[in-house]
């Protein structure tokens, strides 16, 4: 049966999700264990199975690259989340992985309606216009532009503001695939170099707690607030408003803060802002979160973080003022206070070159 017309909450299209990923990986291991346990093991065979191992690795990382997109939900999340595994993983699979965007085809605006439905309502009592098309879909959920309903009657539209909301039965996918990665990550451990080189139960466990999270959009607008109050005395960095007149764990509304992206350097350069400067105040953004605060953005992508120059300004090329807007609080991260009071020495250890200081803080932390 063709399941691709079935409903995301159907039993039997949630069975098919959960074995195309045992599948895979079922492959996947037994491809490992032919080559790299039994092959290599070969005197003159073993060689061939050497040289071709980072070829190997290459493919299988595309493979799953394609499956992930064509998934989407948790298996971009987990692709996501292993490129950044480079303590664990080949660095021709994490750079394969690297290129995987949290991007999967949209879900088509009605199904989204529905949601917000189901939630809060008609929108019309809250918004005087919506882009059906959304700004961004992702794997979780999806953005729209809008615009809220205006102040003055005289007005055609109020302040413009950005909607995510969660894909239909986005939380029985998450569920599915979770249950099917757990199996992967058991039989993982059966497999003597991933076990010496990670605990792969635990890890996923990780990850399961950060996708959970990031399906909480009421946690998220908390986390939001929180940043805003964090940065409150600095007018260099943006934290966009939350409504909370119009929130759920499915639908967050927040003001629409979109400009400049920061990892597009030629376009700061166009408008006149230093990219050196840039880098500056959002590494004392992080040492702040990280060394004060103890709490810091965990999802700094591309997609996350905007320059806004100053509308105001006649100068030299590069020394335009300008705003780091952080946007997408999903996930985020947690120092505990006495980590963060030796990540502190660490860094002082390093700038006074402390040697001793830095081997007796290594033993703390």
């Amino acid at each position: 049966m063709d399941t691709t017309t079935l409903p995301e909450s159907s039993p039997l299209l949630q069975n098919s999700r959960y074995r195309r990923i045992i599948t895979f990986f079922g492959a996947l291991i037994m491809h490992v264990i032919w080559w790299d346990l039994l092959i290599s093991s070969i005197p003159i065979l073993g060689y061939s199975a050497r040289r071709s191992r980072s070829a190997r690795h290459r493919r299988w990382a595309a493979r799953f690259r394609l499956l992930a997109v064509e998934m989407g939900g948790v298996m971009i999340k987990l692709g996501q989340f292993l490129s950044s595994r480079v303590d664990v993983l080949p660095k021709e699979i994490t750079d394969e992985l690297k290129g995987l965007q949290d991007e999967v085809p949209a879900v088509p605006w009605p199904e989204i309606e529905r949601i917000f439905h189901e939630d809060l309502g008609d929108p019309a009592q809250y918004f005087a216009h919506i882009e059906t098309e959304p700004v961004a879909a992702a794997s979780l959920g999806q953005a729209h532009r809008a615009w809220l309903l205006p102040e003055n009657e005289e007005d055609n539209y109020g302040d413009p503001v950005v909607v995510k909301v969660q894909r239909p039965n986005i939380e029985e996918m998450v569920s599915t695939d979770l249950a099917a990665l757990g199996l992967v990550a058991r039989v993982l451990m059966r497999y003597p170099p991933i076990r010496r080189r990670a605990n792969a139960p635990v890890l996923l466990d990780e990850f399961a707690d950060t996708l959970w999270e990031e399906l909480d959009y009421e946690s998220e607008a908390g986390n939001a607030e929180r940043f805003a109050h964090i940065h409150a005395d600095n007018e260099q960095i943006v934290i966009p408003a939350v409504y909370r007149d119009i929130l759920t764990r499915r639908v967050l509304v927040l003001e629409n803060v979109e400009t400049l992206k920061m990892a597009d350097v030629a376009a700061l350069i166009n408008h006149g802002i230093d990219s050196k400067e840039v880098a500056d105040v959002l590494l004392d953004a992080y040492f702040k979160q990280v060394f004060e605060e103890g709490f810091f953005h965990a999802d700094p992508h591309p997609g996350n973080l905007f320059v806004r120059p100053e509308e105001s300004w006649e100068g030299e090329p590069g020394t335009r003022p300008f705003k780091i807007i952080f946007v997408d609080f999903g996930m985020v991260g947690e120092v505990p206070s006495l980590m963060g009071d030796n990540l502190r020495k660490v860094m002082i250890g390093i700038m006074q070159r402390d040697s001793r200081q830095l081997v007796e803080t290594y033993q703390d932390l």
